[in-house]
């Protein structure tokens, strides 16, 4: 019977790290296809409890942060576009949100869970 909780604990954790690895695969395309984002953090929302107490659930709270604090630097970026300075933030941001991407799938695929 532990047999059988075992391995249904890790068919679920794989499961949760194959979404995990989808989502961030959705970051990335955002840079393409902008919708992408929002599907990734409605995936990010809906399956966060499931993670919960996993190792996994760092990765959610990267990923949700990295969509909230970029679109808060795309929107004052957009905001000050006029004063030039926005071009920097812009591009800022750009920089940061693929370092996120690839710091943590590069810590998925180590099967780490990411440092805050």
């Amino acid at each position: 019977m532990n047999e059988e909780i075992v391995v249904e604990q890790d068919s679920r954790l794989n499961s949760l790290r194959n979404l995990t690895q989808g989502v961030y695969i959705l970051y990335a395309l955002s840079f393409f296809a902008g919708i992408t984002a929002i599907v990734a953090i409605i995936i990010n929302y809906v399956k966060k409890d499931e993670a919960a107490g996993t190792w996994l659930e760092s990765h959610f709270r990267w990923q949700i942060r990295t969509f909230w604090f970029g679109l808060l630097w795309a929107a004052v970026g957009m905001a000050t576009i006029f004063i030039v300075v926005g071009f920097a933030i812009l591009f800022a941001n750009v920089c940061w949100v693929i370092y996120r991407i690839v710091k943590g799938w590069l810590n998925l695929n180590d099967n780490k869970p990411m440092q805050f």
